[in-house]
């Protein structure tokens, strides 16, 4: 491997490792959720089934996946194919590094169905950081747009 491809990889793992975020797990809160009121309900678990929750899709992993890929492209030929070279593989390492992003940052997830206490049923997809079993007594965390399930 030589020397400008190494920085340029390392430089692009770093980037696209610094952009992942951290993730939103049923005991997760984001900073604009701190300090915000949330309307409670209680209910009962009734059901429950794995998903899987895409990761994220940023321009961070295409960008760092662009410059690894020209770097690597640019040493392919010389003159005119080394251009021809970078623009191939930039356009290739995007392509990649937009899906690696992806994949990297998907997570397991549950779908969870609840009956609350008032008798309506509803269904909430969240990380799968907790345990939950049909028939647990649960709360329902709603506001700023974002519903949790806790026990």
């Amino acid at each position: 491997m030589n020397k400008p491809f190494a920085v340029a990889l390392i430089a692009a793992s770093t980037v696209l490792l610094a952009g992942c975020p951290a993730g939103m797990g049923g005991s997760d809160y984001s900073r604009s959720q701190a300090r915000s009121v949330q309307e409670v309900q209680m209910g009962v678990v009734e059901s429950m089934r794995e998903v899987t929750i895409e990761g994220t899709k940023t321009p961070i992993g295409a960008g760092a996946g662009a410059v690894v890929g020209g770097v690597a492209g640019s040493t392919v030929g010389g003159g005119r194919g080394s251009v021809i070279g970078a623009t191939v593989g930039a356009v290739l390492g995007g392509v990649g590094g937009a899906a690696a992003e992806e994949a990297v940052t998907r997570q397991k997830g549950l779908e969870i169905t609840v009956k609350l206490d008032s008798g309506r049923m509803i269904a909430i997809t969240q990380a799968a950081d907790q345990a939950f079993r049909v028939g647990d007594r649960v709360r329902v965390l709603s506001g700023g747009g974002v519903t949790r399930v806790t026990h």
